[in-house]
């Protein structure tokens, strides 16, 4: 019998963590998300309703890899090989996978095996699909990732960042896509993960239990109520469901299309130098978050206040001392930030210049010159 599924817009309260996952469904490329909290604050309860909510996907029926078949170059080597061989690449629809990774988990369970003896006798190259091949297209959920070996959080971020696996033995080697929405959930008390894969995560957020008695009180009706009858439960959700579901996929149609200046960059660049943040990945997923941001409220631009949404939830894990440690900063904070950043550089950038107009403008200098 299948597992009912708990509807995310029923989860009351946590809207940092709910706002993470639905920017991490909008674009997946944004690289996943850390949820840091105490037990029973519905961190894979989220987890599991976002991937609910997902549309379904076209495949390759007999793919155990979830390969696109409308972009080929990012087809397996197994999709690949039949092709070249004529094979049926029969096509059809399947759900988002949800893969549920076990802290006991190896990395060849993870990344797959390739059968050496049946390549040296036979010429023949069989690779068992391991875990990524099952995540690809969808979301990899780990609970407790803080308690998974560094190799294999390390291998499964190296993944995550790169969109494809590659194994090699031998002489011998097969790729696969590994394109997955990268959850992975702790509790601070049990341990942290070291700080170089802490920032590995592009988003982070830190959850506690809800204070207020009243949306405690709603917690405890809604469970009962989707425990007594989890169908009848999901059906008083179902319309809210549909509108939050619709809202994804037009943001994701819309996100490739958001525009920015060159003012959001310097406003960027200069919030994370001014907060002392180490390396570049905090600015790249603060700008395709604050991209994301953009296209689920239905926007082709960005503004200062996607940008504090994006940084409140990139930034918090990449500051070993600031304002963050201090006292929680809200978006309208960082917004104030930003736009007074942004003015002190004022004239240094082109603001009128945006991601779809940087060919207009390389093509005026050449003129120029």
């Amino acid at each position: 019998m299948r597992r009912a599924i708990y509807p995310f817009t029923a989860i009351v309260g946590q809207e940092r963590m709910k706002r993470a996952l639905v920017l991490n469904a909008v674009d997946p490329r944004i690289g996943g998300v850390l949820i840091r909290g105490e037990r029973g604050t519905a961190k894979s309860t989220s987890a599991r309703a976002m991937a609910a909510l997902l549309p379904e996907i076209q495949v390759f029926t007999h793919s155990p890899f979830n390969d696109d078949p409308a972009v080929p170059d990012s087809w397996s080597d197994w999709a690949k090989d039949l092709k070249t061989k004529g094979g049926d690449l029969e096509t059809s629809a399947r759900k988002i996978p949800f893969i549920d990774l076990p802290i006991s988990a190896t990395e060849d369970r993870v990344v797959g095996t390739l059968d050496i003896e049946a390549a040296i006798k036979k010429g023949e190259r069989n690779f068992e699909p391991g875990v990524l091949a099952a995540a690809n297209r969808g979301i990899l959920y780990i609970d407790e990732v803080n308690l998974l070996d560094d190799h294999v959080v390390d291998v499964l971020l190296d993944s995550a960042a790169m969109g494809v696996n590659i194994v090699e033995r031998e002489g011998i080697s097969f790729s696969h896509p590994a394109r997955f929405i990268l959850v992975g959930t702790m509790n601070p008390e049990e341990g942290d993960l070291r700080p170089q894969l802490l920032d590995r995560f592009a988003l982070s957020v830190e959850i506690h239990g809800i204070r207020d008695a009243r949306d405690r009180v709603a917690i405890m009706e809604r469970n009962l109520g989707f425990e007594a009858n989890s169908e009848k439960f999901a059906k008083e959700w179902e319309a809210k469901e549909k509108e939050l579901a619709d809202r994804i996929i037009t943001a994701r149609d819309l996100v490739d299309l958001v525009g920015y200046t060159s003012r959001d960059l310097i406003a960027i660049a200069s919030l994370t130098a001014s907060l002392n943040v180490d390396g570049h990945r905090a600015d790249l997923v603060i700008l395709k978050a604050a991209r994301a941001h953009a296209a689920y409220e239905g926007r082709k631009r960005i503004t200062d206040m996607d940008i504090a949404v994006a940084a409140e939830l990139a930034l918090p894990h990449r500051i070993r001392r600031g304002p963050f440690h201090q006292a929680e900063i809200t978006t309208e904070e960082l917004s104030e930030r930003i736009q007074n950043l942004a003015g002190e550089h004022e004239g240094e950038g082109k603001p009128e210049q945006s991601n779809g107009d940087a060919s207009e403008e390389k093509a005026a200098d050449k003129k120029k010159a």
